[in-house]
């Protein structure tokens, strides 16, 4: 048997060659094209200024999109109630034949518009000058609450969810052909910066597969929570932001009840335990909760969840606001029973415009990153409708690092970093329950006072009565 091999001839080799030259345009055109790609991912744009908010009554005015625009973000989140879509009836509790509030309610204080409605509402807020103009200079993403949501407090069981989602896209300007408009749910997740210098945005969705409250259902819904842990296992970024249409970390309603309750993730505890396992499971660091809903402003923080600090900044409302309840010379009141409900988690300093550490006010969210410091620092405010601060703390990049436990970061400062390791629910009962037991005192000594009075002013009338009679 006699082995061949091909030895290639003169001819194939001047072929081979000329092939080469024809191919050198191509391989040069690659060549430029990695290259524009690679300076088009370096050159995207540093996001340094972040801005978000909640609660925009597109009825009332809005001069603090004046505030916003001075700061100038590159980005501002909607955080839900963009609109008020719903109608809200008066309150009647004894007179008349629809009693909205009370024992004795016997028709609902909400009810949802018609989709003409909402598009009538949507139109008015998106016409708004001072956010046309925040339009033009600022990408602008968000997700819902209740209220554009289309019913207050409502969750999965609400049955113009579908149409409404249509109508929530529109209003954000999202492509015909976004999948978000094929989804269940507004739920989505954003990634700006060059590499090294990245921040996620993720949007949650807390209404669409929300289960009723007090059920300890879920909050997000199966989908949802594959998508999320699709995305926190997903590329690294040096930040990433969640957002939630409720509060994350605070849960008020721990110590406000049984006065009142609001909505949170700490009334699904089930729910909130999840979220923080999964963010330690998949070892993302970073993570800063902002948030909305409440009608008023305040940062959170807990330490003992995911091995380092989780933040959650809530601003709300940009229009809405618990003060706006009082008349002026009475809001001190609101401070005051701000002050004395226990908080557990609230970041505290000298950076508070009031000794409570919230702000009952117009305001909005800010964040601002300085990558140039060593380690990059991140500063989290509240401001006002002029845009000053009421509140704020700065948060190094590098204590936002997981080391490895749910315990205290910094063992030296135990006792001040153990306040962000106690939740609510976990308070002395003295403690827990101080602000009902004073309203509950102060109602019951007012009540007393007025029956003591009608009492006086009767013995008055009849001993006035008799001495005439007398006479």
């Amino acid at each position: 048997m006699v082995a061949s091999s091909r030895v290639p001839s003169s001819a194939s080799t001047i072929a081979e060659f000329v092939m080469n030259l024809l191919l050198l345009p191509r391989l040069a055109l690659w060549w430029v094209s990695l290259l524009f790609t690679v300076t088009i991912a370096q050159d995207s744009p540093l996001i340094t200024r972040i801005a978000f908010g909640s609660c925009a009554n597109q009825s009332a005015p809005q001069p603090i999109w004046n505030a916003i625009n001075k700061f100038d973000p590159q980005l501002f989140i909607w955080l839900g109630d963009n609109i008020y879509g719903d109608i809200r009836k008066p309150i009647r509790i004894i007179i008349g034949k629809e009693r909205t509030i009370g024992p004795w309610r016997n028709s609902p204080r909400f009810v949802p518009s018609s989709e003409e409605e909402m598009k009538l509402r949507y139109a008015k807020a998106k016409s708004n000058p001072g956010y046309s103009r925040l339009k033009r200079n600022a990408k602008v993403i968000g997700t819902w609450d209740d209220h554009d949501y289309g019913l207050n407090d409502a969750g999965k069981e609400f049955d113009r969810k579908v149409t409404n989602q249509r109508l929530m896209l529109d209003f954000l300007d999202e492509p015909l052909d976004s999948p978000r408009r094929k989804q269940a749910g507004v739920y989505a997740a954003y990634t700006f910066g060059p590499p090294n210098r990245k921040v996620k945005v993720i949007m949650l969705d807390t209404r669409y597969h929300r289960d009723p409250l007090r059920s300890d259902g879920s909050i997000l819904g199966d989908t949802q929570w594959a998508w999320l842990e699709e995305e926190l296992r997903g590329p690294r970024s040096e930040i990433t932001i969640i957002g939630s249409s409720v509060q994350v970390i605070s849960n008020l309603s721990a110590t406000t009840g049984p006065l009142f309750y609001m909505e949170s993730w700490g009334r699904f505890p089930k729910e909130r335990k999840r979220l923080f396992k999964l963010i330690s499971d998949t070892k993302r660091n970073g993570v800063i909760f902002i948030s909305g809903d409440v009608h008023f402003g305040e940062i959170t923080r807990y330490d003992c969840a995911v091995g380092y600090p989780l933040y959650d900044v809530t601003s709300s409302g940009l229009v809405q606001s618990v003060e706006k309840v009082f008349p002026r010379p009475l809001r001190f009141i609101v401070r005051l029973l701000f002050w004395y409900t226990p908080s557990t988690m609230r970041v505290i300093n000298e950076n508070c415009k009031f000794k409570s550490c919230t702000y009952g006010q117009s305001n909005f969210g800010a964040i601002s990153i300085d990558w140039n410091a060593n380690p990059a620092t991140i500063r989290l405010e509240i401001r006002d409708v002029n845009g000053v601060t009421v509140l704020g703390t700065n948060v190094s990049l590098s204590d936002l690092q997981a080391r490895g436990s749910n315990l205290p970061t910094n063992p030296t400062t135990k006792g001040k970093s153990q306040r962000y390791c106690t939740l609510e629910v976990e308070l002395p009962g003295t403690t827990r329950y101080r602000l009902a037991v004073l309203i509950y005192f102060t109602v019951a000594v007012l009540a007393m006072a007025f029956v003591g009075l009608i009492i006086g002013v009767v013995l008055t009338i009849t001993a006035c009565v008799y001495k005439c009679k007398v006479d």
